[in-house]
């Protein structure tokens, strides 16, 4: 079937991932590790009986928590070990109590990560001139429903405006209220907002402690490194079916995700290693493009990726696969 006549995309069907979206390029989506659709989470007794390690990233005692398949379950067993609501958290980083972009909890966890939890503090509002096409934001959300900034572009119009800070999740653009809304999507809002006009942004910051004040924006930057657990294995979170013990990335999956990853930036604005993860697992044993289109739109089938990306990321997964990164 040529790929340009694959069939549509079926809206109905869920996707999933923790992501990220540069509104700078437009959009993707994916639910990371949230819930909705999919496999119901398997019963407690057949999970993994693994323990993490935990404490809110602004301070608080050590917690121990055990027993969840995706995101949306570790931020509640979080939540249960401080006594507050899951609704709390925006995100978690790994082996970090600061705001690292590149520390992010994804869709994997080292097997002796400690998990920082970074709760909501300071509501904020602020007018943002739009000078330019592009505001210079990466967008990339929890998993569980909040959108959030993960890098600024250093001199772009949101890196103007100081008070927009790395790691504020985005409440509300406008008056509207985007909250459950994933990263591409609220990226092609920021894009589609008309230029040379001012719009407005209801943002919270996460709660720091005295010393988590660093520059500004700071943040995770693109094709940098991400490599973030010691363990010897990692915990894969799943929103289709039950997490799962792996070993470490092989130097081909860390090539591939990586490039696909940058490809997912440059072409739909966001940023997501899980989606990227999932597309390399779909592409490894694919013979052609056409092949690899079909299995995208079983896979993902609510992410219209355009044809020339499908034929990118085909190319650059069979690149990692001859070692030619």
């Amino acid at each position: 079937m040529p790929l340009g006549l694959r069939r549509k995309k079926n809206k109905s069907r869920e996707s999933s991932h923790l992501v990220e979206n540069e509104e700078v390029g437009g959009v993707g989506k994916p639910e990371l590790n949230g819930g909705g659709g999919g496999v119901a989470p398997p019963p407690a007794a057949l999970r993994p009986r693994l323990v993490f390690h935990t404490q809110l990233a602004h301070g608080s005692a050590t917690g121990r928590i055990e027993g969840f398949s995706n995101v949306k379950e570790l931020y509640s067993k979080i939540a249960e070990a401080f006594s507050i609501q899951p609704t709390e958290i925006l995100f978690c980083t790994l082996n970090t109590h600061k705001i690292d972009m590149e520390k992010l909890l994804g869709g994997q966890i080292g097997l002796e990560d400690f998990i920082f939890a970074h709760v909501k503090g300071i509501k904020k509002e602020v007018e943002v001139f739009k000078a330019e096409d592009a505001l210079g934001l990466t967008i990339t959300d929890n998993g569980a429903g909040y959108a959030f900034i993960k890098r600024i572009k250093e001199g772009s119009v949101v890196d103007g405006v100081k008070v927009i800070c790395v790691g504020d999740h985005i409440e509300c653009i406008n008056g509207q209220n985007i909250v459950g809304t994933r990263h591409y999507e609220v990226a092609r809002m920021l894009k589609d907002l008309p230029k040379d006009k001012p719009f407005t942004l209801k943002l919270v910051e996460p709660m720091k402690a005295f010393d988590m004040l660093e520059p500004r924006s700071k943040g995770g930057k693109p094709g940098g490194e991400n490599k973030i657990g010691t363990g010897k294995g990692t915990l894969r979170l799943r929103s289709k079916g039950p997490a799962t013990v792996e070993d470490m990335p092989t130097e081909f999956e860390e090539k591939a995700v990586k490039k696909v990853d940058d490809l997912l930036e440059s072409y739909m604005g966001i940023r997501d290693t899980e989606l990227s993860a999932t597309m390399v697992e779909v592409g490894r044993d694919k013979v052609n493009p056409d092949e690899f289109a079909m299995a995208l739109d079983e896979a993902l089938g609510d992410f219209a990726f355009p044809d020339e990306f499908v034929f990118d990321v085909w190319g650059a997964i069979g690149d990692a696969k001859q070692g030619r990164f």
